[in-house]
């Protein structure tokens, strides 16, 4: 035996009413059809009272979407239940969601109308949305700062009007796990009494929770409203909506899934969603996208340290088995890649991984000596170390006397404020050719350099928008970035860059100087020697330093 638990998807709806977020109605298509694909079970597409723009977007999921309901938000009146119906009418499973406020300051502050006024107005708005449809849910607004007896009241009566789900939201994030456990039992005790406790049994009526992160607790809350007999949960990807957000649907899902074991063992019987978990990541990247939300990087399941491990201690046991620091499969939830991410905190066993990705076999001794090199030239240069830095280190280690070009001279002007453009002028010394020298002109100064140092090797970097290669000497800039190393203007800067040839090739570089300017100069030269020695002798490398692992 499983219950099951419907997600009901508000993103587009509370998701949206986050302070600078304003999608238009191709982009609400979009994410509709990610929720969609994500398997939600409902998705409140919008309030289409608030404005025509809204009603437009709500009419438009209404139309796009087939395999989920449609909700439409609206107060307690005849005017938004009737615009929440035009806008709906057309989805598959149209459902009409009304709603007022039910505790005492709102009462008196807000609608300034008595408890049986409200409670009037609630039955009312029931019963007018339910003659255009079955699927009608009631919401008590601020109900966990609502009188619980009270709140029982219009609870019992909005489902004897004909509601199937009864919202008990925690509209202003305020209150907590045991509560909230308390108040949704104090609930159902409250059906045993009027006798109606077989429909919430058998699953004609529903209660739902709507829990706002005022306290950082909306997910706790959430799950602990489950526990009390609760089967919806009104969520939004990555925990978007009004002030703190939303409870994060991808948090609740996945703590229904990784700690089954715990609600089996609580109530007799897991609980179940139908969500397709993989799309998970690729529907919280596209909410990010379309909102301008970034998502913070600890961010529970979807943020770019969630399965990402940088610790040495962590990296080892996660190499020699995941469940050591993983409770998830992160390619359950959507992810793809390796969770080892090389910063100064890594060890020797990261770095044995990541080579070993990338085809390398090296023995011990030959090990040693590029953790070596790598804990004093890179591990405490960069915050993160891409895996290309991490092969051009071994590069550097096993392939230096292959390196042809050294920067000799290098003049570079910038300029501000007038109409010419920088220029650079560079000479590069060719262990093969002897000098080369080139002039170029950028947008920057940097920009010009690198043109100039391209143009002296006889290579052509691709503009922006240049998507496909179409000569062997075309290189596209992957990565570029400056850091400095200390506070002031006198500290060292750190540059790196990431190029990738015509073969698809990466490889990474890193200058060091305090002109940021000829760190980037060191830095492309470095990338351009490392690809030049790899493309002449890096095969045989690998097969030689594999050998060796075997003899």
């Amino acid at each position: 035996m499983t219950s099951r638990v419907y997600i009901f998807d508000t993103t587009l709806r509370d998701g949206e009413q986050s302070p600078g977020v304003s999608l238009t109605v191709e982009e609400k298509k979009e994410i509709a059809r990610a929720l969609e694909r994500l398997k939600v079970d409902i998705i409140e597409a919008g309030f289409p009272v608030a404005s025509p723009g809204d009603f437009e977007g709500v009419k438009a999921i209404a139309e796009t979407v087939k395999d989920v309901q449609v909700a439409a938000l609206a107060r307690a009146n005849q005017k938004d239940i009737d615009t929440a119906w035009e806008a709906i009418k057309t989805a598959t499973a149209p459902r009409i969601h009304t709603f007022i406020a039910t505790s005492d300051i709102h009462l008196q502050y807000k609608l300034r109308k008595s408890r049986e006024e409200v409670l009037e107005l609630a039955v009312e708005a029931v019963k007018y949305a339910k003659k255009y449809t079955p699927l009608v849910e009631f919401s008590a607004e601020d109900a966990t700062r609502s009188d619980w007896d009270y709140l029982a009241q219009v609870v019992v009566e909005v489902i004897k009007a004909g509601a199937v789900t009864v919202n008990i939201p925690d509209t202003v994030g305020y209150t907590v796990p045991q509560e909230y456990y308390e108040l949704i039992s104090h609930l159902v005790e409250a059906l045993k009494k009027a006798d109606l406790y077989d429909l919430f049994a058998e699953g004609k009526v529903c209660f739902s929770v709507h829990c706002h992160n005022d306290l950082g607790l909306a997910v706790a809350n959430s799950l602990s409203a489950l526990l009390a007999g609760a089967r919806q949960v009104e969520c939004t990807v990555n925990g978007i909506g009004e002030r703190a957000g939303n409870a994060a649907l991808e948090e609740i899902v996945m703590a229904l899934k990784t700690r089954q074991d715990y609600f089996e063992k609580t109530l007799g019987y897991p609980l179940e969603t139908r969500i397709d978990t993989t799309q998970i990541v690729p529907t919280s990247q596209l909410v990010s996208k379309l909102t301008g939300m970034m998502i913070q990087p600890n961010k529970a399941i979807v943020g770019a340290n969630a399965f990402a491990h940088e610790s040495g201690i962590h990296q080892h046991g996660v190499i020699m088995h995941r469940g050591t620091y993983e409770i998830m499969d992160p390619q359950e939830i959507g992810w793809t890649g390796s969770a080892i991410v090389l910063g100064k905190h890594s060890g020797r066993h990261a770095v044995k991984f990541k080579l070993e990705s990338r085809g390398w076999k090296l023995s011990p001794e030959d090990l040693a000596k590029v953790f070596e090199r790598f804990r004093q030239e890179v591990k405490d240069v960069l915050r993160t170390v891409h895996d290309e830095y991490l092969e051009g280190v071994l590069l550097d280690e096993f392939l230096e006397d292959e390196y042809r070009y050294q920067v000799q001279a290098a003049y570079v002007s910038s300029l501000y404020g007038a109409p010419l453009k920088p220029l650079a002028q560079v000479e590069i010394l060719d262990n093969k050719k002897d000098k080369r020298v080139a002039f170029d002109v950028g947008v920057g100064s940097i920009d010009a350099a690198f043109k100039a140092v391209a143009k002296a090797l006889g290579y052509n970097f691709m503009g922006t928008a240049e998507k496909d290669f179409s000569s062997e000497k075309d290189l596209r800039l992957v990565d570029f970035h400056i850091d400095a190393v200390g506070k002031g203007t006198e500290s060292l800067g750190v540059c790196g860059v990431v190029i990738e040839d015509f073969h698809g090739k990466r490889v990474a570089g890193l200058g060091k100087d305090y002109d940021i300017v000829a760190a980037g100069l060191k830095a492309l030269v470095n990338a351009l020697n490392r690809l030049e020695a790899y493309r002449s002798k890096g095969e045989e490398l690998k097969r030689t330093l594999a050998q060796k692992t075997n003899g």
